[in-house]
């Protein structure tokens, strides 16, 4: 959970009312927040840095917050302050999109070079607005926290904020060649080209976190005035020209990205946070969702009741008429409402959890562990029993894991492919145990002979049938390495696991095994499991070019089946 430091004096002037600290606390934990700390700047440096460093330092008391995760309007004071008063009902904030007095709105054209290094941008105005040092401090700050947040430390999203009063619309969202770039960065005296930039802020211990994300890419992003301003180079450093200040009345605000959603999520939180400081408060350039909602959330309580409470949640509501339906308008700052049960999570917070009488259930029910993890978990001990180890390996793996190294082509394997692949490790979800429990024994070469190891775990596939497009299904994998291929061990391990899974041997009603051909495995060793008639799996002596491919020196047999099976 993120932790958000206000300070305690900024935060009561907000909300029109001084509170003791236990009644602060009653306070955010009735949100559904949490009161982490009560300290002072002056403490913070003391116990981090010393007592000699902390000279100077301000006493001003600071209350340490702790947020969900999901809850981006409530990083800054602002958006605290504004949820607890609403909660209060002390106010009602309603965010509307106006047009600007003189007529036409700002427009930013995005060219299509852009696409290969950061194809979105979304952009608004506050207008007129009015700021303090402290707002303005909580402006910037807010800035760095969504960074840090929903930004993915600007991989995702880069805010950009300028002075419009010192630049010109319409503006241009483009990329260039670096060293087409030509400008004066923030708080710099000099202009620079984009390749200097790249190398002046290698040694800067802020921005050179954030230059890996375009160095590499052939053009860099820019955004541009109607003159030929540069308003930034997102996502690593802003203009000069366009800096914003106290003084600054017009603010304009861009956020370039790779995802388009979570763009649109920073420009909302940053716009609406700091709306209330316009001369016309709460007005910006985006507009709210209305979502209807066809079951209360507490069955006991009348439609208008419920709608009260979602109000309270900051979740403008009122009763339809037709029924029990409740029509719910999501404002641009809860972005974590995406479904209708996380409405009804804010009704039952707003009503209280500790208002919820305690009833005896009306039906006699006796809770069961789930029948998949409790054959696992059975399985699992009489296999350690019968001398293999268990291992657990990752659920992703790389594309060459489960193709190149088992001797598959790809469109084979059903794999669920990631999109953003962050390493060449975890490219795909797995779709076989087999290459973990290899690189399990990769990695213990040393240990003494036999290695006999195990796993049941899930695999991924693809499956069409489904509304995420895949499933998971339940495997067990064994594996015997040893200087012999020991393809009896594992057909003993088969014929065990088969005795507690209470299945016979017999074709046609029980299980058998018969030669199969599987390029994993060496020609004429090789059989498919059958139980029931029906194929849940492999056993068989692997491949040499398997076992070099997995950097292994010696034979090793394997065994896996499906589970889902025998439920």
């Amino acid at each position: 959970m993120p932790t958000v430091s206000v300070k305690r004096d900024l935060l009561f002037q907000a909300l029109g009312k001084t509170y003791t600290d236990e009644e602060f606390d009653e306070l955010c934990f009735e949100f559904g927040l949490e009161l982490d700390e009560i300290t002072t700047e002056r403490e913070q440096i003391s116990r981090e840095q010393g007592d000699c460093k902390a000279s100077g330092a301000s006493e001003v008391v600071l209350y340490k917050i702790d947020v969900p995760a999901n809850r981006y309007d409530l990083l800054c004071l602002e958006g605290i302050a504004r949820g607890l008063q609403v909660f209060k009902d002390k106010c009602a904030p309603r965010y509307r999109r106006v047009s600007p007095a003189s007529g036409e709105p700002q427009r930013l054209l995005v060219t299509s070079e852009t696409a290969a290094v950061r194809p979105h941008a979304v952009a608004a105005v506050l207008r007129d607005i009015t700021f303090t040092q402290e707002r303005y401090d909580s402006f910037i700050e807010l800035q760095e926290k969504l960074h840090q947040n929903v930004c993915r430390k600007r991989t995702l999203v880069a805010i950009g904020t300028h002075d419009l009063d010192t630049v010109c619309g319409p503006f241009t969202y483009t990329a260039k060649l670096p060293a087409d770039i030509h400008f004066r960065p923030l708080n710099q005296t000099q202009e620079f080209t984009a390749v200097e930039l790249m190398s002046l802020y290698k040694t800067d211990s802020h921005l050179r976190h954030y230059l890996h994300i375009i160095e590499d890419k052939p053009a860099y992003p820019v955004i541009y005035d109607s003159n030929g301003v540069v308003l930034s180079m997102p996502p690593i450093i802003n203009g000069d020209h366009s800096k914003i200040s106290l003084k600054t009345k017009n603010v304009f605000v861009e956020c370039t990205a790779t995802d388009l959603t979570k763009a649109k999520i920073v420009l909302d939180m940053m716009v609406t946070m700091f709306s209330e400081y316009c001369a016309e408060p709460f007005t910006y350039t985006t507009t709210t969702l209305t979502q209807p909602v066809s079951s209360p959330p507490l069955q006991s309580e009348s439609t208008e009741r419920i709608a009260g409470l979602l109000t309270k949640m900051c979740l403008r509501s009122q009763p339809t008429g037709a029924g029990d339906q409740i029509q719910v308008e999501i404002p641009p700052t809860r972005s974590d409402v995406i479904h209708a049960c996380d409405i009804m999570e804010d009704a039952a917070m707003a009503y209280g959890f500790n208002n919820i009488p305690r009833t005896t259930p009306g039906t006699y029910t006796v809770a069961n562990q789930y029948p998949l993890n409790k054959l696992t978990e059975l399985l699992r001990q009489d296999l350690a029993a019968a001398g293999f180890t268990e291992a657990l390996n990752f659920a992703l793996c790389s594309q060459e894991d489960i193709t190149d190294k088992l001797r598959k082509k790809l469109f084979e394997t059903r794999a669920a492919h990631i999109a953003n692949p962050k390493t060449a490790e975890f490219q795909v979800a797995r779709t076989t145990l087999l290459p973990g429990l290899l690189k399990t024994i990769a990695a213990n070469r040393k240990m003494p002979l036999p290695l006999k190891l195990f796993e049941i775990s899930d695999v991924v596939l693809k499956d069409e049938t489904k509304d995420v497009g895949a499933r998971n299904s339940r495997r067990l994998c064994a594996v015997f390495y040893h200087r012999s291929p020991g393809f009896e061990v594992i057909h003993g391990l088969l014929d065990r696991a088969m005795q507690l899974l209470e299945v016979a041997p017999a074709r046609g009603t029980g299980y058998h095994i018969q030669a199969a051909d599987d390029s994993t495995f060496f020609p004429g060793r090789c059989a498919e499991v059958f139980v029931c008639g029906v194929s849940v799996g492999r056993l068989g002596v692997l491949h040499p070019d398997v076992i070099q491919r997995f950097e292994l020196t010696m034979p090793c047999s394997a065994l896996e089946m499906d589970l889902e099976p025998f439920l």
